[in-house]
């Protein structure tokens, strides 16, 4: 009986491992993407300024 709880409580650090690691991972690409979504922002206002100036 020892043995199977010592399995499962191995099996429970795993999973919780790996859900660290999926949130952690997430979060980094959230970042990235918000990260893009300024710069691509910036660059569309810079492009529509320039626009704007040359008419």
């Amino acid at each position: 009986m020892k043995r199977k709880a010592q399995g499962a409580l191995e099996y429970l650090f795993m999973i919780a491992a790996v859900l660290v690691l999926v949130l952690y991972a997430t979060k980094v690409i959230l970042n990235g993407t918000r990260g893009l979504e300024k710069s691509v922002g910036n660059y569309t206002e810079q492009v529509r300024k320039q626009i704007l100036e040359n008419l």
